[in-house]
């Protein structure tokens, strides 16, 4: 969607502007893989010539050369418009073709394409329950998740009527099959031709469009759709009903034309159309001189096409006075359908004034009480968006003098055009050409990804007979299963058809398939396998599961209440807790809730299996990084030799994690049916599927006690399994800081919910936020600012961390001062003071915060790796070794160190797939080792085959490459790790990969929204091996880190089902999210000498500077509760990750949020 988005641009618009580049990506989330930004700086810096370059110029670091620049366009394909794809001649030829109905009959829907208004009425009238489509936005979304069935759907999209535009004497017209594009363009003409008076409405429109979706799907839905599906979450209908819209219902005979008022939507997806109506047309009316209409959204990231809540509002003033003669509020998102506030609305004869936005306020709170079960609510934003909406008529109604501070209230966000810059060291001077190692070498797979070549595991072409599996999985959270029936047809396994064991995961505590009880909605209890997907998915609706519930615990307080807990408690301890206790002067103390975070791949996890009919020999392709698990799970379900399943991965579209270990779940299931049947089993769950059964990132629950004199701390931290999780946490609640005196422990929580899993940090950015939660609340508490805390209490070259792992090569001050300096810190910080002291309504805060991440696995045996390398007679190379490419890079990095090592071109290195059967018994391709441990392998394998070719070499110096052939295998294992948690003593990690980053944000207290500014980053990355490679990881790790801490929150229901299982209602970043201002800066002349080629780990290293924004935007609510001091605020105040929009509203106190509201969330 990304490349196709910047390619139908640049074929309309061959040299497009930056608000057209940004519009063209509007409503696309960022994996976290893809973050590069789409704009990049073409300048060269060295040596200081820029007074914002991050190099330091002390006399004692030698000179080096920065630069900006990740390629070279130069080197960009020539564009060959003679290659271009033309639009089919043949079907420019059917305009001119009159229209006739098109008629498609499949197994159980009737598909039918009418030409003429009056054949669709005769159509609606024999089939009433026909469902009409025009985008299939919303139909083709019901049929798919939500297993809907529509046996006639009609098309409209060829009728003249439906697609008119007409400009009439009160308003615009506008078909209802008429795109939502095309609405957008007729609306921006007559703002740019009419008086501003008159086009109000069309404002209020085009503000709710401008967010409404992207251009792809915005050139398909239509304005009638929109209003037709009835969504209580709707973002135009709430500005037509206060616009007072009016449109145009026929039928066979009939034709009528209503207001859209509070009676058109009767109930939850229901309009007032009678089974044989349609809507004809929508007109959008003009304004009045004397009128002000104003719309919003509230609680959503800007580029998304669904808000948590919606509001459009028209005021009717008396001429020449500021009496309201008529006010309306609507709103979607605060019932099972949009509503009015007719009582509040009761307003005429009143004065426009801010008293009156004082009654307006408390009667909204009162009149729409928002129950949490109602459908389409949104709970959470009790002042809803309204404060904003009112405050915006103030300066423009001539009401008397407003506060000079309120005036930003009128104003909504604006993104203004991206600034980046990226820097890193280039490589010496003389230099081979062809040694890449330290430049910016593309992704390998990079052109053919974005060409859609690159081939990932469901492209692979249909094996002859294959079969498709669609999961059974358990509807409730926890429960006895009294009896299961299947779908006739169609092959059901259960776990009585296990020929090994059902026993499963890493510490064989899961079974394949639920056998006498279900854990957790998601519980995989079989599989269903057909012909075809569609068959399989409907079978598995025909699978009938009884059950007798059992009492759930679902959150982390439940678990503490029950004592329900994984093994005992996990503990490091270091110094004299009790004697820095009794000595404080002050003690910090506080709760903290981090939220889970979805992997949200773009590949969910896919699975084919293929029996080969023999020994029990079976190859998987899979989609998982960690092959080994995956062998030997499918083997012991199948009761068979390891050695006969063959696991092959060529790529994966993400994983972050997500694909270590819970994908066995599916792809054992795979596994079975294709033994049960003989035949090629395929299966790719979908987006709720997975999202449902495959887990995330881990919740917390921190209590912390520190004292702010000496550092000291005592913390418990509470989450959901899995040990090394918890072992991760506890290894980093340091973060960069040295105590003296600490005690961490660590309980497992055990729920019904499905089980968690690896997520790039693997615990640690949790416990790195925490540490930096208390660190804020210490300089709060001590009057100090946090820079200048955080700066006094870092670790110092030499110190012994609280495990007493002692630092070497600590970098971080380094990275901490340039970073200061390149963001311009302080300068920034004065202007932040006063911009906040002028501005009651937004608010800016800026933060600054380090992160120190260990590089290893914390088990050591998984610190060690295989490569093996071919020689072929021609002279190419092909390597093999036990990591997975995720797009991350690591095939990439690899053919260099070869290159390197070899002294060989990259373009003689090829590397095809990861496999089971070239090298065995691998690590998962996870905790950010991969390239230090595979390509110490690769390294060793090279310099062994150069040594056997040593001989040769003295024989026949002058021998070309191409005359030898040899492979060697190797098992390298990083020495000196072994941490003991009962003895605190031994190495938790290899080394450590430092940084810092920098970040302002400016939000919006009335809505809760905000904006990221600018961001600093400093990394030490080591002598970086691809600096293209390591930046994009940066700035993607950033990105999904700002999700965690900023956007993205799971929602359960009270019996622990998920509700936000898509992109619907699960928010992940995108483009608008990425700061601005984005600087990322690799730290300069820091070799690692404990990896290849100096370099460091990057992949999880970076993630927790996105907490960087969290910070900002608690520095910004301060602000704004400092201003608000009569409503009892405190200094300081608690808020959980993820800062979203509501919470950050709510952390706002001001006189809107203290008014009463009874709604409270699950």
């Amino acid at each position: 969607g990304i490349v196709m988005s910047m390619y139908a641009l640049l074929r309309n618009q061959p040299e497009p502007t930056v608000e057209e580049i940004e519009d063209a990506f509007q409503g696309m989330g960022l994996e976290a893989g893809f973050c590069g930004n789409s704009l990049q700086i073409s300048l060269r810096e060295s040596n200081g010539n820029s007074p914002n370059c991050c190099m330091d110029q002390k006399k004692d670091h030698k000179q080096v050369t920065l630069s900006p620049s990740l390629f070279n366009p130069e080197e960009f394909m020539p564009l060959d418009p003679t290659q271009e794809p033309i639009f089919p001649p043949e079907l420019l030829r059917l305009k001119d073709i009159p229209q006739k109905q098109l008629r498609f009959e499949g197994e159980r829907v009737t598909w039918i394409q009418a030409s003429a208004l009056n054949e669709l009425l005769d159509l609606k009238a024999q089939h009433p329950e026909a469902k009409l489509v025009v985008g299939n936005t919303e139909i083709g979304i019901e049929m798919k998740f939500k297993n809907q069935l529509f046996p006639v759907i009609i098309c409209p999209t060829w009728i003249p009527e439906l697609n008119s535009v007409e400009h009439g004497l009160e308003g615009i017209s506008f078909g209802a099959a008429c795109p939502l594009n095309s609405v957008e363009k007729t609306l921006l003409d007559a703002v740019a031709k009419l008086p501003t008076q008159k086009t109000e409405v069309f404002r209020g429109v085009l503000q709710q469009l401008r967010w409404f979706a992207g251009k792809q799907v915005k050139s398909v839905a239509c304005i009638g759709g929109n209003i037709i599906t009835a969504s209580p979450i709707s973002d135009l209908n709430p500005v037509f009903m206060a616009s007072g819209t009016k449109l145009t219902i026929v039928s066979r005979g009939t034709r009528r034309t209503v207001r859209m008022d509070h009676t058109f939507f009767p109930g939850y997806r229901k309009t007032l159309l009678g089974p044989e109506e349609i809507l004809l047309s929508i007109e959008i009316p003009y304004s009045r001189e004397v009128r002000f209409f104003l719309s919003i959204q509230a609680g959503l990231p800007q580029e998304d096409d669904i808000a948590k809540v919606t509001c459009g509002m028209r005021v009717l003033f008396q001429p020449g006075t500021t009496q309201v003669k008529e006010l309306a509020l609507c709103y979607g998102g605060m019932a099972d359908r949009t509503i009015s506030a007719l009582r509040t609305t009761l307003l005429s004869g009143r004065f426009w004034n801010e008293k009156l936005l004082q009654d307006v306020c408390a009667g909204l709170v009162e009149e729409l009480p928002l129950s949490p079960d109602a459908p389409g609510g949104m709970i959470g934003v009790p002042a809803h968006p309204h404060p904003q909406l009112l405050l915006q008529v103030l300066p423009d109604s001539k009401c008397g003098k407003l506060d000079p501070t309120y005036s930003s209230a009128t104003l909504l966000f604006h993104k203004d055009p991206p600034a980046n810059i990226q820097l890193f060291q280039e490589v010496p001077k003389g230099q081979s050409e062809e040694d890449m190692v330290g430049r910016p070498l593309p992704h390998l797979a990079a052109a053919l990804q974005a060409s859609g070549e690159a081939v990932y595991c469901d492209d692979i072409p249909r094996y002859e007979n294959e079969l498709f599996l669609r999961l059974v999985i358990s509807t409730r959270a926890h429960a006895k299963i009294k009896s299961s029936e299947g779908a006739r047809l169609c092959l059901l396994s259960l776990a009585d058809d296990i020929p090994g064991s059902n026993e499963t995961g890493l510490f064989n505590d899961e079974t394949v398939f639920a056998k006498d009880k279900v854990t957790c909605v998601g519980h995989v209890i079989g599989a269903v396998v057909a012909d075809t997907p569609e068959h399989a998915q409907r079978a598995t609706h025909g699978v009938k599961v009884t059950y007798e519930d059992l009492p759930a615990i679902i959150t982390i307080e439940d678990a503490i209440k029950n004592n329900s807990f994984y093994g005992s408690e996990l503990k490091i301890e270091k110094g004299d807790l009790k004697k820095g206790f009794s000595e404080a002067d002050n003690v910090v103390s506080g709760e903290l809730y981090i939220g889970g975070q979805e992997h949200f791949y773009l590949e969910t996890h896919c699975a084919i299996a293929v029996p080969k009919g023999e020994a029990g020999e079976m190859e998987l392709f899979v989609s998982t990084q960690n092959t080994m698990n995956t062998q030997s799970f499918v083997a012991k379900m199948l009761g068979v030799p390891v050695n006969r399943i063959l696991v092959r991965v060529k790529r994966m579209g993400g994983g972050f994690g997500g694909k270590e270990t819970r994908g066995i779940v599916m792809t054992v299931a795979v596994a079975l049916a294709a033994y049960k049947t003989g035949y090629p089993v395929r299966c790719m769950l979908d987006r709720d599927e997975d999202m449902l059964i495959t887990g995330g990132r881990h919740p917390f629950l921190a209590r912390y006690k520190v004292l702010d004199e000496t550092g000291d701390k005592d913390s418990g931290i509470l989450g959901y399994p899995l040990t090394f999780i918890m072992e991760r946490a506890l290894l980093h609640m340091d973060n960069s800081y040295k105590i003296p005196n600490v005690r961490g422990t660590g309980r497992l929580c055990k729920t019904n919910l499905p089980s968690n899993t690896a997520f790039r940090g693997f615990g640690g950015p949790q416990a790195l936020f925490i540490a930096e939660h208390w660190m804020s609340d210490v300089a709060v508490t001590c009057g100090l600012p946090a820079e200048e805390v955080r700066r006094k209490n870092l670790y110092r070259e030499g110190d012994l961390t609280h495990f007493n792992q002692r630092l070497e090569g600590f970098n971080l001050p380094r990275c901490w001062d340039e970073c200061l300096k390149s963001s311009q810190y302080h300068a920034r910080k004065s202007e932040v003071d006063k911009f906040n002291k002028e501005n009651c309504w937004k608010k800016r805060g800026l933060c600054i915060i380090p992160t120190k991440f260990g590089i290893s696995f914390t088990v050591p045996f998984l610190n060690q790796a295989g490569a093996l390398i071919h020689v072929y007679t021609d002279g190419s190379v092909l390597v093999s070794h036990g990591g997975t490419e995720m797009g991350q890079g690591l095939h990439t990095k690899m053919v260099q160190v070869a290159s390197r090592a070899l002294k060989i071109p990259t373009s003689k290195i090829y590397i095809s797939e990861t496999s089971t059967n070239t090298v065995p018994n691998t690590s998962p391709t996870a905790a950010s080792v991969s390239t230090d441990i595979y390509g110490q392998a690769v390294y060793e394998a090279c310099q062994t085959i150069l040594q056997r070719l040593e001989p040769f070499k003295r024989k026949n110096p002058s021998g070309s490459w191409e005359d030898w052939v040899i492979f060697s295998l190797f098992y390298p294992r990083t020495p000196n790790l072994g941490y003991s948690f009962e003895t605190n003593s031994g190495n938790a990690f290899h080394y450590f990969t430092y940084g810092v980053a920098c970040s302002e944000v400016e939000i919006d207290c009335l809505t809760g929204d905000h904006k990221n500014l600018r961001t600093d980053i400093v990394m030490d990355v080591g002598s970086s091996l691809n600096p293209a490679i390591d930046i994009g990881q940066v700035e993607g790790a950033f990105v999904q880190g700002l999700g965690l801490f900023t956007l993205e929150e799971l929602h359960y229901s009270p019996e622990g089902s998920l509700h936000t299982r898509g992109p619907s209602t699960y928010k992940i970043p995108a483009f608008g999210s990425i700061p601005t201002e984005f600087r990322v800066s690799l730290l300069r002349d820091c070799p690692n000498k404990k990896a290849i080629y100096a370099s460091k780990a990057v992949g999880e290293p970076p993630l927790f500077l996105g907490a960087s924004i969290f910070f900002a935007i608690k520095d910004a609510i301060r602000a704004a509760r400092a201003q608000h001091t009569d409503n009892n605020t405190k200094e300081l105040f608690r808020l959980d990750s993820p800062a979203t929009p509501e919470k950050i509203r709510n952390a706002c106190v001001d006189k809107f949020t203290t008014l009463p509201d009874d709604c409270t969330t699950w």
